[in-house]
């Protein structure tokens, strides 16, 4: 069995060097971030998730979720389970079983409009996580997300082990 870790989302931010948006989720309990590129329409329906922020008409997130909901199905867990050639997969898992392949930018999305835990898998923090020890002040995560954000590339991305 895969060792998985629970993660939560610090937030959504634009790298400035490729002005491509970032979402950061860090690990409960532990000192290691993972920091994933994604597409702008993704960051924005993440950010709107975090914030509160009830379109009006749903996005295609929000519509998944009310989807599931008018199936009565639950959306248990979401797990970003790999990396290959830089590129990150992500499955959700649900309560009747079946698991489904999806990009981790749109699992994000969904858990935070479900309610699902977001889980990475040990081998992913071990190749892309980064270790920042002691931070847990949402302000400071922020601000060393920013100078984090300054100091790498795309190209760094799968060299970052922490």
């Amino acid at each position: 069995m895969v060792s998985m870790h629970e993660l939560q989302v610090v937030g959504v931010r634009v790298e400035l060097q490729t002005n491509q948006p970032i979402v950061l989720l860090r690990e409960v309990g532990g000192d290691r971030y993972l920091p994933i590129w994604i597409g702008a329409v993704e960051a924005t329906a993440i950010a709107f998730a975090q914030q509160g922020v009830v379109p009006p008409r749903p996005l295609t997130h929000d519509l998944m979720r009310d989807v599931l909901d008018a199936l009565g199905v639950k959306l248990n867990a979401v797990r970003i389970t790999e990396m290959r050639d830089n590129v990150f997969y992500a499955e959700l898992v649900f309560d009747r079983g079946p698991q489904v392949s999806a990009r981790p930018s749109d699992a994000i999305a969904l858990a935070l409009r479900t309610g699902a835990t977001i889980f990475g898998s040990e081998e992913v923090l071990e190749e892309a996580g980064v270790e920042m020890p002691g931070e847990r002040d949402t302000e400071d995560e922020v601000e060393k997300f920013r100078a984090f954000l300054d100091s790498i590339s795309p190209e760094d991305f799968g060299k970052a082990t922490g």
